[in-house]
């Protein structure tokens, strides 16, 4: 049994906390980001690993900094942990704290080092199309995700798996990684593997990055765009100048889409010839279908301004909808 003070915010970190209490480790305190304002009454909101926190009765600390705050890391040396454990806390941790335990800080990122170094490292590897990612856990030091690395697990990443999806998967895959990873700490058997060079950033994610360029994005880019920002926000375009988001869609070749509708001879497509934005069919029983750079998008999920998120069948029964209009801003 290691005492540990444990550091970290989201769902996905109180998947590791969780874990570790399972394995039976003494959890001394818990240090989480403040609580915010959310929702249209501004409620302050507690994070889920503090939620878990007060439910076990843990030690709660929730400095606004860490970096040169003499009081926090005070307390935390007269705990005397012996390992510090951080999962997505959110911010940057300096030495003077990551020295405090005597057998280290033990990290858990949500990629295979030195893929994607920096705060969102799984959302990245969704918007970026990549088919394979992982879990590292590494001991860290006061750069940006540049520790010596302890254990890695690789994940297949579904080619439509949202980054809600996968961070869930990766979330659980992360805990039980952070248990195997303090057997060996405990017992002195810990790997140091150094980073190699190749490393991207994967810095936070930006509402900028959500609108739709049809102009300069392919039809697969687009798709990987919507899936990457599922949940967290929303890939958008517009439609008659009112915002539309996209949850879910389906990138189709050219080829795939003529195909598919040979028979209908009331459409004569000549796909390279029509603007990219442009709706090619809307229809409430066949869907949704947009030119798009290299390939049409087939819309699957939607959510029109102050409206609830719909499959695209109902959009099109309640909205006027119809193939020619042109989407964009």
């Amino acid at each position: 049994m290691l005492n540990i003070v444990y550091m970290g915010t989201p769902d996905f970190a109180k998947e590791s906390l969780q874990s570790i209490v399972d394995a039976g480790h003494n959890i001394l305190a818990v240090v989480t980001n403040p609580d915010k304002p959310k929702g249209r009454g501004m409620k302050m909101i507690a994070s889920p690993v503090k939620e878990y926190a007060l439910e076990k009765g843990y030690p709660i600390f929730q400095p606004e900094k860490v970096k040169n705050n003499a009081e926090f890391i005070e307390k935390i040396k007269t705990l005397k942990p012996d390992v510090i454990c951080v999962v997505a806390y959110g911010k940057i941790l300096p030495q003077e704290l990551l020295d405090i335990p005597k057998l280290g800080s033990i990290n858990v990122h949500g990629s295979l080092l030195p893929k994607y170094r920096g705060a969102a490292p799984i959302q990245w590897a969704v918007l970026n199309g990549d088919t394979v990612t992982g879990i590292t856990t590494m001991y860290m030091d006061a750069g940006m995700d540049t520790g010596d690395m302890i254990l890695k697990q690789k994940v297949e990443i579904g080619a439509d798996e949202t980054t809600g999806e996968l961070w869930e998967r990766l979330s659980k895959i992360g805990g039980k990684l952070l248990v195997e990873t303090l057997k060996l700490v405990e017992e002195g058997k810990a790997p140091k593997e150094k980073q190699g060079a190749g490393f991207s950033m994967a810095p936070m994610l930006n509402k900028e990055m959500a609108e739709i360029n049809w102009e300069t994005k392919t039809a697969l880019e687009i798709k990987n765009l919507v899936r990457g920002l599922n949940p967290i926000m929303g890939a958008y375009t517009f439609l008659e100048s009112k915002k539309l988001k996209f949850w879910k869609v389906q990138s189709l070749t050219n080829e795939a889409f003529l195909e598919m509708y040979e028979e209908m001879k009331e459409y004569d497509y000549k796909l390279p010839e029509i603007m990219e934005g442009t709706i090619l069919l809307a229809d409430d029983k066949i869907g949704l279908f947009i030119k798009a750079k290299e390939g049409i998008i087939q819309v699957l999920e939607v959510q029109a301004e102050n409206a609830r998120r719909m499959n695209v069948n109902d959009f099109l029964r309640g909205n006027k909808v119809q193939a020619g209009m042109v989407l964009g801003s």
